[in-house]
């Protein structure tokens, strides 16, 4: 028990249709399904924002993808999204979430937002994984999910700096590419000793 997949925010509101889609979302449910057999744990992160979220556009009167300084640093301000309790929070309606082990729920803060699924935005609030893991003797993570340059960025580099064993299998995930941040998010992963797979 020490190989964990960790499948980031598959979840319609980043899914085509959804209110922050990522192209191609969708498309990686079914290989995400296969992968979830050959691992010894698998966790699910779930976005899940409060109505009114400090990190939506909606909450500046501002345009979204816009950037606002917050407390603690910069934050890209997205459309109201997997808010809670909504059908665009759910999980894409063939993701096999019976097959979890853990589902975290990240972003309920309404000040803080949370890419990460082991800490939120201010980089030192803990989400409770880390321990979780731990305690079930994983060393090794396989992350995919949505997006790549976002929340699967931020996990995957938060994995590495807390010492496991990261791969990021790059074919299951699908990025927003926003003002060139996939390639930003590559170059971070690779630096930060993330394997892309």
């Amino acid at each position: 028990m020490t190989h964990a997949l960790l499948v980031i925010d598959v979840q319609n509101d980043f899914c085509p249709g959804g209110a922050l889609a990522v192209a191609g979302g969708d498309e990686i449910v079914a290989g995400i399904n296969t992968a979830m057999a050959s691992f010894d744990a698998v966790v699910l992160t779930q976005d899940w924002h409060p109505a009114g979220h400090s990190s939506f556009a909606s909450s500046h009167d501002a345009a979204p993808m816009s950037m606002v300084e917050m407390p603690y640093g910069p934050q890209v301000l997205w459309p109201d999204h997997c808010v809670q309790g909504t059908q665009g929070a759910a999980f894409h309606n063939q993701l096999h979430v019976d097959r979890a082990d853990l589902i975290i729920r990240k972003g309920y803060n309404p000040a803080i937002d949370s890419y990460s699924a082991f800490f939120e935005n201010d980089k030192t609030t803990p989400t409770g994984l880390e321990g979780y893991l731990r305690i079930r003797g994983i060393t090794s993570l396989t992350l995919v999910g949505l997006a790549t340059d976002f929340c699967v960025n931020y996990s995957a580099v938060d994995a590495a700096k807390l010492g496991f064993d990261v791969t990021v299998n790059m074919a299951l995930c699908r990025a927003i590419d926003f003002d060139g941040s996939l390639d930003t998010a590559k170059d971070g992963m690779v630096q930060a000793g993330v394997t892309l797979g």
